[in-house]
């Protein structure tokens, strides 16, 4: 069974950090792109980070380059997103999605096959 797992959200208040991860099951995550999405109440989804397969490439959206930072250990099937100085309007159910193929646009939703639940991340004082 196919599972991708998100966990480490939570309350933070303004300028603090959390530490997300995504762990994957049922398929060979060094096999696939990963990237992080996320979704505000009534706001569309955006992707937010990507890291490649390999980890050689990562690219971030504008508003948070310089504060979250993604990484993956392959060995242990888990994907990380590290969010420093966080902001209230970081706030918003993260997700981790999974895609086989590589393309140019990262940040389109379609193109990515293999979806976690989400993780809510809250950042207020």
């Amino acid at each position: 069974q196919v599972q991708l797992v998100e966990s480490g959200g939570g309350l933070v208040q303004p300028g603090g950090s959390l530490r997300l991860s995504c762990v994957a099951s049922g398929f060979t995550l060094s096999d696939y792109d990963i990237a992080w999405f996320r979704q505000a109440p009534g706001k569309e989804r955006e992707g937010v980070s990507y890291i490649s397969r390999s980890a050689v490439s990562t690219y971030y959206v504008d508003s948070v380059k310089g504060r979250f930072t993604a990484s993956r250990d392959n060995a242990k099937n888990t994907v990380y997103l590290q969010l420093d100085s966080l902001k209230p309007a970081d706030t918003a159910v993260y997700y981790c999605a999974a895609r086989p193929t590589y393309s140019a646009s990262w940040y389109l939703d379609s193109s990515y096959v293999y979806w976690g639940q989400g993780t809510q991340v809250t950042v207020s004082s």
